[in-house]
This record gives structure tokens, sequence and C-alpha cells, in this order.
């Protein structure tokens, strides 16, 4: 053997191009001893522990933090702003002056309106006066008609008498003429008199209905002059409630147009420290929400922080976007310090179902199915008495046998609130799947000696990371196989740990 390395060394100094053979014999002398060693041990798994303690099923959503009461604050005319009394973030209070439009034009059209009003009420009462002497005229024009009528009266009696006396001869017939002469006139008199009567009430009916008219567009002047000073009332703007302005769209100096729909000027939050997150919930997870139940949420600006609220509403108008239906569930929450403004993303957890003080076993073991034959799982299952109905993985579970892919981490669409996935399905929403899990699946429990043993439990909650085990033999600290590496050498794709994170044996 001491010869052996004397030759080896000396070949080794000899040359470059020995030492380079040296390397490529001792390498392949490494792959073919690895290689005897490697075809005949055991094969590698990814482990997790069953550990013990509460397990809380949670729906998982997304939403947007709003306040409770949000006005928006607009302008019923148009002009160009003149004043802004307030910015971002001022805090106002309800009948606060906040802006104010250029008033000159309707200032003007006031004047305008007004001129109008005095000229229709001078126009009243010029008609009221003309009435008055219209009326006095239709009075004197009806004692003419009486007077004419009592002459009518007094000359045709005369008449008559005249006309009895000429046929007895008493007197001249030229006297009866000259009675009938007298009659003749008063009858035209009255006739002119009557004509002028009835001129006079005409002239009286066309002023009093000429009034009416005059007084109807005396309170349309009044109605414009109203609408005039109330256009200028509008060029001052003022707060509607108490609150906080999150919102400013306008410029001094800018142009407002209040034609089809008031501009929106400011937008008012009424109270910060009362706030509201508008969650989207999936609709398999509504009816397992329940108002007045507890949540939870965090926010990207506090990463570090968990708040808490209260779901006080969950919406019946649905939301359908992709065939995806959502119903908003509203949780309120208290600010005290405002720290959290309109508009933030909130990841939303709200609680479904718990149980308490369980053994929780790792659901990559639940998923997990090991890389041997059909017999063979059929005689482990007969020595450790398996019954055939519970033999298979959980309805939820995936993957190939054998691969860590399939038995590592939550299944599809498990996220951390994120967008609001669910866990169970993959679906927008939250939650998925039930909240107790009353079946039967098989983990496969790792012994000392490296081999496998079956294990059957009756399952209970989950949370998608661990089960509760309601009946079963495992206790907490007993290994679970998650994952193996396959025979030939190359391991699945392996997602993130699970329980703690896989142990390689």
């Amino acid at each position: 053997m001491k010869r052996l390395f004397e030759y080896l060394k000396e070949l080794w100094k000899r040359s470059k191009w020995a030492r380079l053979a040296m390397l490529a014999g001792a390498a392949l002398l490494l792959v073919l001893v690895y290689g005897h060693f490697r075809s005949g041990s055991a094969s590698e798994y990814y482990t997790a522990k069953v550990e013990h303690g509460d397990i809380v099923q949670i729906v998982s959503a997304t939403g947007t933090i709003n306040a409770v009461t949000t006005v928006q604050v607009g302008s019923q005319v148009s002009g160009n702003i003149n004043r802004l009394y307030v910015d971002f973030n001022s805090h106002v209070k309800q009948g606060q002056l906040v802006a104010e439009i250029d008033p000159a034009i309707f200032r003007a059209q006031l004047q305008q309106a007004e001129a109008d009003l005095a000229n229709a009420e001078a126009n009243v009462t010029s008609l009221q006066a003309q009435i008055e002497t219209q009326r006095a005229e239709v009075l004197s024009s009806s004692a003419e008609v009486d007077k004419a009528q009592a002459q009518l009266n007094d000359a045709q009696l005369q008449y008559e008498r005249t006309k009895g006396l000429a046929e007895q001869g008493i007197v001249a017939v030229s006297q009866r003429d000259t009675a009938k002469a007298v009659a003749d006139a008063a009858v035209a008199t009255l006739h002119s008199a009557q004509a002028v009567l009835a001129q006079s009430k005409a002239k009286l009916n066309s002023s009093i209905a000429n009034l009416e008219q005059a007084k109807a567009q005396g309170k349309q002047k009044k109605a414009t002059v109203d609408l005039a000073r109330l256009n200028l009332d509008h060029c001052k703007i003022y707060a509607p409630i108490d609150g906080t302005v999150i919102a400013r769209n306008v410029d001094v100096g800018q142009t407002v147009a209040a034609s089809l729909q008031a501009p929106v000027l400011f937008t008012i939050a009424q109270d910060l420290t009362k706030m509201l997150v508008y969650a989207k919930t999936d609709e398999a997870d509504v009816g397992r929400i329940k108002v007045g139940g507890t949540a939870t949420f965090r926010v990207d600006s506090f990463p570090r922080e968990t708040f808490s609220g209260s779901v006080s509403q969950i919406r019946m108008n649905a939301t359908t976007v992709q065939n995806v239906v959502t119903y908003d569930t509203i949780v309120a929450f208290d600010n005290p310090e405002q720290k959290l403004f309109p508009g933030m993303t909130a990841y939303v957890s709200i609680p479904v179902a718990s149980e308490s003080d369980v053994v929780k076993i790792p659901n990559g073991a639940l998923r997990f199915k090991p890389e041997i034959s059909e017999e063979q799982r059929r005689a482990l299952y007969a020595k450790y008495n398996i019954p055939e109905t519970g033999r298979g993985a959980r309805k939820d579970s995936g993957g190939g046998p054998g691969t860590v892919e399939a038995a590592a981490g939550p299944p599809r669409g498990a996220g951390a609130g994120g967008q609001g996935m669910r866990r169970g399905g993959g679906t927008p929403g939250g939650g998925g799947g039930s909240s107790t899990r009353e079946d039967y699946a098989v983990a496969w429990k790792l012994l000392a000696d490296k081999s496998l043993e079956p294990v059957r439990l009756k399952l209970g909650v989950t949370d998608f990371t661990f089960t509760a085990m309601k009946e079963g033999p495992l206790q907490p600290g007993d290994v679970l196989v998650i994952g193996e590496v396959s025979k030939s050498g190359k391991p699945g794709a392996q997602q993130s740990p699970v329980g703690g994170g896989p142990r390689r044996f």
C-alpha cells in the first residue's frame, strides 16, 4: 500500500496530464460508490410534527375603508371661484363658509329684477287709480241715464196729454207736434246716455282685467327677484355637516358650470373616529358570517398592527364580476387616533368557526400519498386495521402521490387575505370549504426505523394550515410525512413549509 501511494505521488509530480487523469479517475470512483449506496438506501421524506392548540377558521376578504358619512359639497350656480376658505384636511363646522363664487353677475341680476318688480308695482298702482276714475265715470254715466229716463217719462206724459187735448180741439195741433218732438228728443238723449254708460263700464272692466294682469306680472317679477336673491346667496357655499375635508376639487379662479349636475367642490367626511370597511365577500361565505360577529383586518400602512371591529351589516345588493358574485360585508371599527384614512385597502379576516385545545394535524400530511403499489397499501391498511372507506385523502386534497407539491402548504387559493381569494376554493371572497370537516382521512406517521404507519383520523375545523383531530391516535410531537423525495433522486417541487417547516429524513 505504501509503494502504491509513493507511485501515485511520483505520477502526480510527473506531468499536468497525469494529474488530470488521476482526478478524473477519483471522480468516477466517487460516482460509482455513491450510486451503489444510493440505490440501496431507504426513501427520504419531508415531515412535519403534530401540534396542540387552537384552530380558528376565517373568511378572508379584501375591502376599502370608508367614512360612515361622506357628503359631496357642490355648487348650485355657475361662475368663477372667488375665494376658498378651507383646504385638504381642514376641520369644518356645519354652516361654516367654505367657498365663494364671484357674485357680481348675480348681484346685477338681482338689481335688474328688483327694478322690474318696482316697475310692475307702479303699473299696478296706476291701473288702480285709473279704475277708481272709471268707476266714478260709470256712476256719472248711470246718473245721466237716470236723468234722461226721467226726462223721457215727462216728455211722453206731456205728449199724451197734449195729444188728447189736440184731438178735443182744445189746443193746437202744433203744440201736439212740439210735445212729440220733445218726447223723441228725450228718447235720443236716453239712448246716448245709455251708450256712454256702457262705454264707461267697458273701460272699467278692461282696466280691471289689466290690473289683474299687472298683479300677475308683479308676482312674476317678485319671483324673479327671489330667484336672483337666492342665486346671489348660493354664491356663498357652506359646510352641510361637521367633519373633515378629505377632497378639494377646485382652485381660486376656476370656473364651475352648474348646468345638468352640480359640480363637486369638496368632499367632507363627517367623523373619522368611527369608520367602516366595505369587504367584498364571496357568495359561498356570506351564509356563515353573522352580523355582530368580530372581525380583524390589516392595512399596508401599518403591516405589524391588527385592527379589530365588528360586522355591522351584510348588504343584499350583489356585485358580479366575471361570473363571480360577491356581497358587501360592512365592518365597523373605532379610529380614535385617526390613523386610518378613507380609501385604504383592508385585508379582512372574519372568524366563522373555531375549536380550542385540540390536536392539530398539518394539512400537508392529509394530502400526502406514498409512492407504493396498491398491493402494498392494502397490506399496510390490513396490518394497522384501516378500513378501505377511510383510506383516501380528504376531499380538498390534491396532487399526485409522493410529491411535496401535493403535501406541503395550503390548498390552491389559500392566501393571507390577498385580494379576496377564498382559502378553500381559489375564488374571490374569502373562506371557502365547510366550517367543520366531519370527514375522515389517512395520515402517514414516520416511525423510528424510517417505515410508515397509516393512521386513520376523524377531522374537524380547519384553518387550511392545520386541521383539528376529533378522533385518532396521534399525539403532539408525532412526526407525519408531508412529502417524499422520489426514488430517482429528484425531490418534488416544494411549497412553503407547513407546521414549522418540513424536515428531511
